[in-house]
């Protein structure tokens, strides 16, 4: 069986890579070698891949600078993923999308389940919510995995931020009042993987296991990197409002989503946040 991942280069395609199933050929193609705006190189892409099963890991994932380039985030998270949706059915493969919690709006008083109904509050979750329509209305068996606050050992994420940081100044001012799920991006292919080998089509959710802000992320970054040897002392996290902290883009101030449909297809949960923190920060102690 052979999958292509799309977003090679990127956190989730390097992780989707870094462990394929028994049995599976996997190809990774980054957005240099194919542009999937054009549906006429996806196409002819896809079909000289003649994959099984695409991943798509591709995403226009700058949540701020959308909000000043609309066209590009709507060209790449909703048109680029139907492209690559039709050009699945066409050659009878199935297909796999990645979304994201800001397809909700953060006003719920409990986690959020994949049939409640999103109301995004910005371009970013605008455009990933009309790519969710755009494939399911491409490829009606199609599997979409929403997931929040991925971070990994390698690219830009909030993880590698807050360690450059607390090593430069030693204190960090971090927003306490955006509640959500940190997940590692291992954990997210693992699981990726799982649902497409149990023939899941869809809506589902996957972060890890647990609530927290990003203010207690940076802390636990910031305590169990020192724990680790990756910073020399314990940094300072100073809690601030999402006032304090401007942004061009509005972000969820809520937005826990409910994996129970993931867990019980997979029989497993996920592992606590906290955990898997400390899995991702071993790797940069002794990287592979």
């Amino acid at each position: 069986m052979k999958a292509l991942v799309t977003g090679a280069g990127g956190q989730l395609a390097t992780e989707l890579m870094a462990a394929p199933p028994d049995g599976w050929a996997v190809e990774a193609i980054s957005e240099l070698e194919l542009d999937i705006r054009d549906f006429d190189a996806v196409r002819a892409a896809v079909k000289r891949s003649s994959p099984d099963l695409i991943l798509n890991a591709a995403a226009y994932t700058a949540v701020d600078r959308a909000e000043a380039e609309p066209e590009i985030a709507w060209a790449v998270n909703r048109d680029g993923a139907e492209h690559l949706a039709r050009a699945a059915v066409e050659v009878g493969a199935r297909f796999a999308h990645v979304s994201t919690d800001f397809v909700f709006d953060g006003h719920a008083s409990r986690a959020y389940r994949p049939d409640d109904a999103p109301a995004p509050l910005g371009v970013y979750g605008a455009s990933k919510r009309d790519g969710e329509i755009a494939v399911q209305a491409a490829a009606p068996k199609s599997l979409i995995l929403r997931t929040a606050w991925v971070y990994s050992p390698h690219g830009g994420n909030f993880l590698k931020t807050m360690l450059r940081l607390m090593a430069e100044r030693g204190e960090v001012r971090v927003v306490a009042d955006q509640i959500g799920t940190p997940t590692s991006a291992t954990t997210l292919a693992e699981t990726l993987w799982g649902l497409c080998l149990a023939g899941a089509e869809g809506i589902h959710h996957h972060t890890d296991a647990g609530v927290a802000s990003w203010y207690d992320f940076a802390q636990a970054i910031g305590e169990d990197a020192h724990a680790a040897g990756l910073l020399k002392g314990e940094p300072r996290v100073l809690p601030i409002r999402t006032e304090d902290y401007p942004t061009p883009a509005r972000r969820p101030a809520f937005s826990v989503l409910d994996n129970t449909s993931t867990w019980t297809l997979l029989g497993r949960p996920s592992p606590h946040w906290r955990s898997a923190l400390r899995t991702v920060l071993g790797r940069l102690v002794a990287p592979a």
